[in-house]
């Protein structure tokens, strides 16, 4: 059976729930990452658009650092933590789930940039880095290998998943674009990518944790420990 069937319907379950308190997360990230990519877009057109990807990948994956907990507490049915007590989860794997996440970013960004296809691979293999530091406590280098461990066998799959997250949050994006055009172009860009961030995004990370959880329960993906 396919590990990833109904990945989406349970991340869309737990999504519409519990979305105040996801939306609530996201924003903490976005507000930053909206600014940053709103000066490096308007500065420099294709180092700018070149570090606001790195940039906007950072955040998704720092943002699924909170949601890692986040989808652990309500994943049978309630909420047992506050916003403040997730985000202290969180708080002592935030150095190597940085520097694990600028890796991958970089990494991935001019992999697309460039030629496409070797950044989507990296992206596939590289999609579970946040959650192997949280739940096995991986440090930043050996999280890719352990990602890349937990994917093996599955990588279509998973590179589908991924696609179809993406194609939903550059939807959104569009739609809330169209909606800001009437204001200024800097601010209405920093709103849409603010408001695209805090709806989407979230749904975005939550899928990416729950897929980590189906793939680990696989007789042959389990963690390994630390």
């Amino acid at each position: 059976m396919n590990p990833t069937s109904g990945v989406l319907a349970e991340a869309w379950s737990l999504y519409k729930n519990h979305w105040q308190r996801f939306v609530i997360l996201a924003l903490a990230v976005y507000v930053v990452v909206g600014l940053i990519t709103a000066v490096l877009i308007s500065s420099a057109e294709v180092w700018g658009a070149l570090l606001a990807t790195v940039v906007s990948l950072v955040g998704v994956f720092l943002l699924q650092g909170a949601f890692v907990h986040a989808v652990l507490d309500v994943r049978d049915g309630r909420v047992d933590m506050t916003v403040g007590e997730t985000l202290a989860k969180a708080r002592p794997y935030l150095g190597s789930i940085a520097g694990a996440s600028l890796l991958a970013g970089l990494g991935i960004a001019v992999g697309l940039i460039l030629l496409l296809v070797p950044g989507f691979y990296l992206l596939t293999i590289w999609v579970l880095i946040v959650p192997v530091i949280v739940l096995e406590n991986k440090g930043a280098i050996d999280s890719f290998a352990r990602s890349r461990e937990i994917v093996t066998g599955n990588g279509w799959n998973v590179f589908g998943l991924i696609v179809l997250t993406f194609l939903i949050q550059i939807a959104v994006g569009v739609v809330i674009g169209l909606l800001a055009v009437s204001l200024p172009e800097t601010s209405g860009r920093f709103v849409a990518d603010l408001l695209s961030g805090a709806i989407a995004a979230p749904f975005v990370a939550i899928t990416w944790v729950v897929l980590y959880f189906r793939l680990v329960n696989q007789p042959s993906g389990g963690p390994t420990g630390a």
